[in-house]
């Protein structure tokens, strides 16, 4: 579907909301990126989820992994590290 649109609606900046278990996250975003896409939503420690889903595991994607994935397939060129780091900290004070 995400290829779809991306080639049916150039125009659009066409983005991806993931939820995920430890599992399969990794595949989810390899299709997203191999869909074409480039713009991702995730959640700090992957923090939230989706009641509707019936299933304790699966929640947002969490923002550290697709980070860790785009380093690796150098698509990620600008990062502050230090506010990444800081926001993480946050995160886990502030969702104990």
């Amino acid at each position: 579907m995400t290829k779809y649109l991306i080639e049916q609606l150039p125009e659009v900046e066409i983005g991806v909301h993931l939820h995920s278990r430890p599992d399969n996250w990794k595949e989810k975003l390899d299709a997203a990126v191999n869909a074409g896409c480039k713009r991702f939503d995730g959640a700090l420690n992957g923090f939230g989820g989706c009641p509707m889903a019936n299933d304790d595991l699966v929640g947002n994607m969490r923002t550290e992994w697709m980070i860790d994935y785009f380093k690796k397939k150098e698509l990620l060129n600008d990062l502050n590290e230090d506010a990444l780091a800081k926001s993480l900290q946050l995160a886990s004070e502030i969702f104990v």
